[in-house]
């Protein structure tokens, strides 16, 4: 049994992060603590994917594509950051352990429900997405009017805070 102390920390920094970067530091620091395993250097960009595809971790790199559209419907549907940070935080953990060297499906959602439930609680928004799936979010919005115009994928700068040069 984790302590209430740490869910607590944990919620507290997730219901303050702002940034993608602030996000990115929660996810990495919940997988140190639950699972102990950690890996530097990794880089965010966002696109406007098929609303099926939360994110992905092309295999052999160190970056994650995230699904920018499909945050953008999110939030201006549902209209809570609490959520849509659990959302994001749900997406990045994901490719995340992915990134690791977990590359079974199956393994990854079990392993992003865990993670959630032991670091924010079994009735944290976090948990409960990861315990039904992010796109629980999109129920009810009708999607065929949800589609937002193809952007240019970018970075997300800052995204990893690091004190030494990675090339």
């Amino acid at each position: 049994m984790i302590e209430s102390s740490v869910v607590d920390r944990f919620r507290s920094r997730l219901e303050n992060a702002a940034k993608y970067g602030e996000i990115w530091e929660i996810v990495r620091d919940t997988v140190k603590f639950t699972i102990h395993k950690h890996r530097r250097g990794m880089m965010l960009f966002l696109d406007d994917l098929p609303l099926q595809l939360g994110a992905y971790h092309p295999l052999g790199t160190n970056n994650i594509v995230l699904n920018r559209a499909l945050v953008q419907i999110v939030e201006e549907a549902i209209k809570s950051k609490r959520v849509v940070s659990a959302l994001i935080y749900n997406l990045l953990l994901h490719e995340y352990l992915h990134a690791l060297g977990q590359f079974s499906e199956r393994k990854v959602r079990q392993l992003v429900y865990e993670i959630a439930g032991k670091c924010f609680g079994e009735h944290h928004v976090a948990t409960l997405i990861a315990e039904k799936s992010p796109w629980v979010l999109l129920r009810g919005i009708p999607l065929k009017t949800a589609t937002l115009p193809k952007g240019v994928m970018e970075i997300v700068k800052e995204f990893e805070k690091t004190d030494k040069y990675i090339v």
